[in-house]
């Protein structure tokens, strides 16, 4: 009978393996995808507000609180292991946030702008930090330590590309739209439907160009009372390190100055003379922050790779920590002359960038540095949550002391902002070796 069963059953036939897809396929545009939600809701929202007469006080404040997903983002990182693959993960939050893009297209002519606007970016923020999450894994996972070696250049490329296109280009686009059309409102409503109809298409692009990696599989629920353990226990292991107060308060104090003035450099640029500021167009904005200050904060990054690979990060801190800050100076300059001559003006962002580009890289090298040893993937997602934490809260206040000091002594107490990175500098202790080329 089994014989018999056996011959009138047809064997199983062997599933066909997809098709490999090349990693050129669907690394650059991921990484487009990555960068463009990120810019909207940190840098773009700030400008578009401002071009509506929002205060800087509400600004600072409210797109602020836009940095909480990714400080948070630690807590439910596992979430994403645990309730699908991260393909799929992935895919479906470019498509919500190229809705949530629609959302904000459609909220903007509405009396109540604001409020349902920043509704909308705050969810977006969430599903952007979740993409985060999902894509960095999905790309671990689909490709080969030689390919991801091959591919760093690119993924930082294509990632700046999308801080240029959406804080340089699309706030160039809105700003050259309102001269058009003499209409605000139907200007920035079509840069956002712009951006979302990019948002959608990248969806239904990684739909299909996403490779199914072999080990990218949902979690196991049941073991949930285990992760919970094991993530206790991961938190507890990091915090259990020697000299973790002197860690944290370098990742929260790092950026203190940087974190208030990036949120006023936008409205200082756009605020009329009267007001302290420099009275730029939307459209000189786009150029001269978004995309030639955006270019000089890569070429920043870049050298200040090259600089930390050859010196390590010891040798490295100091000068970065001065170049990430002094260069903050050259806003004082700015408010106190108001030069009305655009390259002046744009000097004086370059050399910002630059700077904060250059000095960044001992910000991320030292997160690598204390995320050593046990679990690395989860203390260095802790570290990047400490250092949200350090961008939100100083540029929650900042609108509000800029209404209150005037541009000039804001700009001032940026710097003084900057003392605390410097003294807990001083108590740091770094290996010699470590961020060389050679020990790496």
């Amino acid at each position: 009978m089994l014989e018999a069963r056996q011959m009138i059953e047809p064997h199983p036939m062997p599933e066909p393996r997809p098709r490999e897809r090349s990693p050129w396929a669907w690394i650059p545009s991921l990484y487009l995808a990555e960068g463009l939600p990120y810019t909207v809701v940190m840098t773009v929202s700030v400008i578009m507000y401002k071009s509506f007469g929002v205060s800087n006080t509400d600004i600072a404040l409210y797109t602020s609180w836009l940095y909480l997903p990714w400080v948070i983002k630690p807590f439910w990182s596992p979430v994403v292991d645990l309730l699908g693959t991260r393909r799929r993960w992935t895919w479906l939050m470019q498509l919500v946030i190229g809705a949530g893009l629609a959302g904000v297209a459609t909220t903007i002519p509405m009396p109540a702008m604001f409020q349902w606007s920043i509704a909308i970016f705050w969810l977006m923020a969430f599903a952007s930090a979740t993409h985060d999450i999902a894509a960095d894994g999905l790309y671990m996972l689909a490709t080969t330590s030689q390919q991801q070696a091959f591919f760093v250049g690119v993924r930082n490329t294509f990632y700046r590309g999308a801080l240029i296109f959406g804080q340089g280009l699309i706030v160039a686009l809105a700003g050259v739209l309102e001269k058009q059309t003499g209409s605000r409102p139907h200007a920035w409503t079509i840069a956002m439907a712009v951006l979302a109809g990019m948002m959608l298409l990248f969806g239904l692009w990684h739909s299909w160009a996403l490779p199914r990696a072999g080990s990218d599989r949902p979690g196991d629920a049941r073991r949930i009372p285990e992760f919970v353990r094991a993530f206790v226990a991961t938190f507890g292991s990091f915090f259990n390190r020697p000299g973790i107060l002197t860690m944290v308060g370098f990742l929260l104090l790092y950026r203190l100055g940087e974190a208030q003035l990036v949120k006023m450099v936008s409205p200082f640029l756009l605020d009329g003379r009267d007001q302290g500021g420099l009275a730029l167009s939307t459209t000189q904005v786009g150029v001269v922050y978004g995309s030639i200050g955006i270019l000089a904060l890569t070429l920043g990054g870049i050298a200040g790779g090259i600089v930390a690979s050859r010196d390590g990060l010891k040798r490295s801190l100091w000068p970065m920590l001065l170049a990430i800050h002094v260069p903050d100076a050259v806003f004082i300059y700015l408010a106190y002359t108001q030069p009305t001559n655009l390259w002046v003006v744009q000097a004086c962002v370059v050399l910002e960038q630059f700077g904060y580009g250059f000095g960044f890289t001992a910000m991320l090298l030292y997160m690598l540095y204390i995320s050593r040893g046990e679990h690395p993937t989860a203390h260095y997602a802790i570290c990047t949550g400490f250092m949200a934490m350090g961008m939100m809260f100083p540029g929650m206040w900042s609108g509000w002391l800029q209404d209150h000091i005037g541009y000039k002594h804001f700009f001032l107490v940026v710097i003084l902002a900057t003392i605390p990175s410097f003294l807990v500098a001083t108590r740091l202790r770094i290996d010699e070796s470590f961020g060389k080329k050679a020990a790496a």
